[in-house]
C-alpha cells in the first residue's frame, strides 16, 4: 500500500512528526560516547527526509531538543549545541537545493546569538521551497507552547473581544508555534519508549501514534515506510463511530 493509494477509511498522510529517541543508548551499546550517537542520529535525519519526499509527505516535524533536555550532563548539551551549529552549516544548502523548506519552533532565546542568526538565515533562504516543509523543534515543550499561545492570544485580542472568544480553541490554535503547518496525522517515536514527552501536546490530540523499538540512528527509509503502511491500515474517527466514518454520516 503506497501513500498515493491509501485505504478509503484512512485520511491522506500529509504531516508526520517524530520523537527521535535512542541516540544515547545506541552509542552506549557500542561503548562509545553519547555524542557519537547524536552524530549518527543526524544521518538518520537525512534518510527520513528522503523517505518523507518518497512518500509524498508535505510536512515533517522533528523533536530535536526539548526544554527539559537542558538538565542533561553539561558536556552532552554542549556537544549537541556544537552539532546543531555544524549541521546548520552543512545541511541547509543541501536542503535548499532539494526544494526543502526549513522552520524552527521553540524558545530560541536561550541559544547563542550566533546560532539564532544561523537559524533565521536558514529559514529565510529556504522560505520559498515547496517540496517538503521540515520543522525542527528546539528548546520546545508542549506546556510552553500552549502557554505562549494563550499569552499571544491575549496580546492580540481587541478590546471588544470576550474571554470566551479570546480563549476559544480556534483562537488558541492559531497562535501555536507550529502554525501555519497543520497538526500531524502521524506521530512516530523511535527507541522503544511509549510516551509523548511533552511534544506537541495540543497538536496531536487526534494524531495516530506509532512506537517502534528501533533506536533512532538505525531508523531509515524502511522503518519510515512501515510506519506509513501501518497508518493506512487505521481508521481515523475523530470522535465519531467507525460506521459513521464509512458511511460519511456525522449525525
Amino acid at each position: 500500500m503506497s501513500a498515493a493509494n491509501p485505504e478509503p477509511s484512512a485520511s491522506l498522510l500529509k504531516h508526520v512528526a517524530i520523537i527521535m529517541d535512542g541516540n544515547g543508548r545506541w552509542a552506549m551499546q557500542r561503548r562509545r560516547p553519547r555524542a557519537f550517537g547524536h552524530q549518527a542520529g543526524l544521518k538518520a535525519v537525512r534518510k527520513v527526509i528522503e523517505a518523507a519526499v518518497d512518500n509524498r509527505v508535505e510536512f515533517l516535524t522533528l523533536f530535536a531538543f526539548s526544554s527539559e533536555n537542558w538538565g542533561r550532563p553539561q558536556d552532552e548539551v554542549s556537544r549537541l549545541m556544537q552539532l546543531f551549529m555544524t549541521s546548520l552549516d552543512k545541511e541547509v544548502k543541501r536542503l535548499h537545493e532539494n526544494g526543502v523548506k526549513l522552520r524552527f519552533i521553540g524558545d530560541a532565546s536561550r541559544f547563542p546569538e550566533s546560532m539564532q542568526a544561523k537559524m533565521q538565515k536558514a529559514e529565510q533562504l529556504t522560505s520559498g521551497n515547496e517540496r517538503l516543509c521540515v520543522t525542527v523543534a528546539l528548546n520546545y515543550g508542549g506546556y510552553w507552547d500552549i502557554c505562549q499561545a494563550a499569552r499571544r492570544a491575549c496580546e492580540d485580542a481587541s478590546p471588544e473581544m470576550s474571554l470566551d472568544a479570546i480563549f476559544s480553541p480556534e483562537n488558541i490554535d492559531r497562535h501555536l508555534a507550529l502554525r501555519p503547518v497543520p497538526p500531524p496525522d502521524l506521530l512516530i517515536r523511535s527507541g522503544g519508549d511509549q510516551r509523548i514527552s511533552n511534544f506537541l501536546l495540543w497538536d496531536i490530540a487526534y494524531s495516530e501514534l506509532y512506537f517502534t523499538q528501533t533506536l533512532w540512528p538505525d531508523f531509515g527509509k524502511e522503518e519510515f515506510s512501515r510506519a506509513v503502511k501501518d497508518y493506512y491500515k487505521r481508521q481515523r474517527r475523530f470522535g465519531l463511530t467507525g460506521q459513521q466514518v464509512v458511511s460519511g454520516v456525522s449525525s
